[in-house]
């Protein structure tokens, strides 16, 4: 009879779906800082390491950069759709939601353009659609006859504020991404993740 490597009483409690859940969550929090405030070239053992879980973990779920990437824009998208579809909110409210995340993982879109123009169709192919996305949620709430109502104005005015977004802080890039909203004459509401 083989002994355990731990005795029961010291060995941590697996807490199942709910800890891997969570783990993803965090995961997707930390990458989301670590490249923001370092670029994607961070090791990603700094994201395990800032989600409090081991780098295993952080493998488990994404298995590499770029799907990190593609899951943190997977949840700015989601953001963006959930401000839109919430009780009372008006264009200039989802624009803030929006240029939040665009200020916080800029760097991310640089990573699908990169990705784009180095023959991973699936990344590019992968980005469209969470463009297509993010032009529906703000659509929905795009007032008649706005400047940006014509049929490609919308996204290339996001694309053009997204450019607009560098800087080595935080701060910076939303300072920068508020005057590109400014020079297109397009208000913005409070700039700030969804919280619904």
């Amino acid at each position: 009879m083989t002994q355990p490597l731990m005795p029961p009483e010291r060995r941590p409690a697996n807490h199942g779906p709910k800890a891997a859940a969570r783990n993803r969550d965090a995961l997707i929090v930390a990458a989301r800082e670590i490249f923001a405030s370092h670029g994607l070239d961070a090791p990603l053992s700094a994201i395990a390491r800032r989600a409090g879980v081991g780098q295993g973990v952080l493998y488990r779920h994404f298995p590499d950069r770029a799907a990190v990437a593609i899951a943190v824009l997977e949840e700015n998208v989601r953001q963006v759709e959930q401000a839109a579809a919430a009780e009372g909110a008006l264009f200039a409210d989802v624009l803030g939601v929006l240029t939040w995340h665009l200020t916080e993982s800029a760097a991310f879109l640089g990573l699908l353009h990169s990705n784009g123009a180095t023959g991973h169709s699936d990344a590019l192919a992968h980005a469209l659609v969470l463009s297509g996305r993010v032009e529906s949620a703000l659509r929905q709430h795009l007032p008649m006859r706005h400047r940006l109502g014509a049929a490609n104005d919308l996204m290339l005015a996001v694309a053009m504020v997204s450019g607009a977004t560098s800087g080595p802080t935080r701060e910076v890039r939303e300072r920068r991404a508020r005057a590109a909203w400014r020079l297109l004459d397009v208000e913005v509401g409070p700039v700030r993740p969804f919280e619904g």
